[in-house]
């Protein structure tokens, strides 16, 4: 269910975990809807600290954007 108009389909998310192979393992919260959170940041400017409250908190997401930015797969900017 897309929240955001920036929330990424089910297709998109499996074509960007594929390329990122990424693991299956529990997790608190799932790497697509970090990714979500991440799209959110960069296509409305928001702050890092201003993250809405449905997305993992905002420490995490930054987390995965520094090391997915640095992977060089996508342009994450």
């Amino acid at each position: 269910m897309k929240l955001y108009p920036t929330d990424l389909s089910y297709n998109q998310w499996q074509f960007i975990k594929k390329t990122l192979q990424l693991g299956e393992r529990k997790r608190k919260h799932s790497l697509g809807s970090i990714w979500n959170a991440i799209q959110y940041i960069v296509k409305t400017g928001c702050q890092w600290r201003m993250l809405p409250l449905n997305f993992a908190k905002w420490q995490l997401v930054y987390y995965y954007y520094k090391k997915w930015s640095e992977l060089e797969h996508f342009d994450l900017l």
